[in-house]
């Protein structure tokens, strides 16, 4: 792991405490009016957020030692998991997520954790890039003998040199990236050294009108048991 990326990691295990001290105070407040409410359920959902982010970059440093067990994973279970925790993200913010499971195989060769984290990135990014009253899709499909999740967005393009970083198969450090406002490109590093890790092939589609991500993975020959 290079110098720089080192140092954004250990920068952000140092954000860690206070991301943690700012959720605890606005749950310690007391009764509130509708809209005081409204902020303080704002600031947590934030704050939750960026501890979920920071805790997947300290599972990058954490890599290098296989501590993350491969397994048959069930690809639905996850997605719907990470759909349900996002829901009230992508209703408040007017975006409409439409989903489509056409995948035969049941079970992919992953870490369910690190499968977990790289869905979620990838939605979010989705749904920060749609823009109002617009949807993002979640689309799980067979690709011969493995499984890929695809996540489309209709938002601005994706830069080049992004784009051939995710057909490169992984990003090396989080960048800019222009026309996405608000974006470091920290989910795609995330997901992609987490697919790196996992075998798994990942990349990034361009479309006139947005862009589509994906990862797939082996699909695992055992019975489900889901």
């Amino acid at each position: 792991m290079d110098e720089e990326v080192n140092g954004i990691l250990v920068a952000a295990h140092e954000l860690k405490a206070p991301l943690a001290v700012l959720r605890q105070l606005a749950l310690s407040f007391g009764e509130m009016d509708e809209k005081d409410e409204h902020i303080r359920s704002e600031m947590i959902s934030v704050s939750e957020r960026a501890i979920k982010q920071v805790n997947d970059l300290a599972k990058i440093r954490r890599l290098e030692d296989g501590l993350f067990e491969m397994e048959p994973v069930s690809v639905r279970v996850v997605c719907d998991a990470v759909t349900r925790e996002l829901e009230y993200l992508f209703n408040h913010n007017k975006r409409e997520l439409f989903i489509k499971y056409s995948n035969r195989s049941q079970l992919v060769v992953a870490n369910k954790d690190l499968l977990y984290s790289v869905v979620y990135n990838f939605l979010l990014n989705a749904m920060h890039y749609s823009g109002e009253g617009t949807r993002a899709e979640l689309v799980v499909r067979d690709c011969y003998d493995k499984v890929r999740i695809m996540v489309r967005d209709y938002g601005p393009a994706l830069p080049m040199d992004v784009w051939r970083e995710m057909k490169r198969g992984w990003v090396a450090k989080p960048t800019s990236i222009a026309m996405r406002p608000g974006s470091s490109g920290l989910g795609l590093f995330i997901a992609s050294r987490f697919s790196r890790y996992m075998n798994a092939a990942v990349g990034a589609v361009r479309h006139r009108d947005g862009t589509s991500f994906y990862v797939e993975l082996p699909s695992s020959k055992q019975a489900s048991l889901f």
